[in-house]
């Protein structure tokens, strides 16, 4: 887990928030309560790692409003909803739209601690897994036109001869590019950069 990650608290019930973040407080968590989703936002910043457990129904902006705004703004934060009035339908919406658990009042201490964990488990993994696809795109952007070439080429699985041919230059002169393309992504093997291209051409999609 991040060391520096957070428990973003978001519920109205004054009594309700001061035992949460003592409880997390309590296992070594440190957390942060908002009374509305106004106040959290106003807050907030996309770089900071943690998870957000949020209540579903609250004065102003809802907890599902909220998840809905987080998700306009790209956010990955993983959300636990918590709600004493939770039903299906409403557990399922949160579910589509990306919420990481679903809680109903009144739960275990225990149940919300290891939810959060698992959720700060996750959020370390998602933003480890985006700092090295930002490395790839920044040593992808360093290729020069002709370097792009080769590495596709390569990626396709073409010989040095082939790729010759095709870009109409001497096989001494792919294998130089080649050899750049390697050193500057950073690829020790042919499976390790076939790798890196497929997630860049993941990050892309998504």
């Amino acid at each position: 887990m991040n060391r520096n990650a957070s428990v973003f608290i978001v519920d109205d019930d004054d009594a309700v928030r001061s035992s949460l973040r003592l409880l997390l407080k309590s296992v070594g968590l440190p957390a942060m309560a908002y009374a509305s989703a106004g106040d959290f936002l106003a807050a907030w910043h996309p770089s900071q790692a943690g998870c957000l457990v949020l209540d579903v129904r609250m004065p102003g902006m809802s907890g599902i409003e909220l998840q809905h705004e987080l998700n306009r703004r790209g956010a990955i934060i993983p959300v636990i909803f918590i709600s004493g009035h939770a039903d299906i339908p409403m557990a399922v919406e949160a579910i589509q739209h990306g919420a990481f658990d679903f809680l109903q009042k009144p739960f275990r201490d225990q149940e919300l601690i290891d939810r959060v964990q698992r959720a700060l488990a996750a959020d370390g993994n998602n933003r480890a897994e985006l700092a090295k696809r930002d490395a790839i795109r920044e040593r992808f952007d360093s290729l020069t036109p002709r370097e792009r070439e080769v590495l596709t080429l390569v990626t396709q699985g073409k010989a040095n001869k082939v790729m010759a041919g095709d870009l109409g230059v001497s096989q001494r002169t792919v294998e130089i590019h080649r050899a750049r393309v390697m050193e500057k992504m950073g690829a020790a093997s042919l499976a390790q950069l076939v790798r890196m291209v497929l997630d860049l051409e993941g990050a892309h999609v998504d």
